[in-house]
């Protein structure tokens, strides 16, 4: 059983610690599967205003859903396409305050109206993309940007 100090201060005190955390779940585990399912778990239970958290794989040249919390979602989607396929096609985290202005975006929860997709990327390749949802306008800054940044470099450092 794991438990977790995470500050309800400041948002770098919460990622500060969301970090720690999830380095003392996935340290020493190799399986994939298992460290995006606790990887999607640790941030579902303490980023608020949420409404999907998980991730998505590189399979074959495409996008394909894996371990998240939140409603049921899209299982394929193209690199290039929506905010997870940009993110993956062009390497960098895309922060969307208002998903309906996002040219080509797919809407898998009709309640999203922000998004922050974050590449997984290890030794030059994207294995996948962290994505995370909110029924918030505007719900995530350069704040939230750095902080899963952090997240998605130990946990990319973790997948094989």
């Amino acid at each position: 059983m794991y438990q977790f100090d995470v500050a309800a201060g400041s948002k770098a005190e919460l990622y500060r610690d969301m970090l720690a955390a999830l380095d003392a779940l996935t340290d020493g585990e190799a399986d994939a599967i298992a460290n995006m399912a606790n990887a999607a778990a640790l941030i579902w239970q303490y980023l608020p205003d949420l409404n999907w958290a998980g991730f998505y794989r590189m399979v074959d040249g495409e996008l394909v859903l894996g371990p998240f919390q939140g409603k049921a979602a899209c299982i394929r989607i193209p690199v290039g396409r929506g905010v997870c396929g940009t993110a993956a096609a062009e390497r960098t985290t895309q922060l969307v305050e208002d998903v309906h202005a996002f040219p080509g975006h797919i809407a898998c929860d009709a309640a999203s109206r922000s998004e922050l997709v974050v590449p997984l990327v290890k030794d030059g390749v994207v294995l996948g993309v962290l994505d995370l949802d909110s029924p918030v306008p505007a719900r995530f800054d350069a704040e939230d940007a750095v902080g899963c940044e952090a997240l998605a470099a130990l946990l990319s450092s973790r997948l094989t």
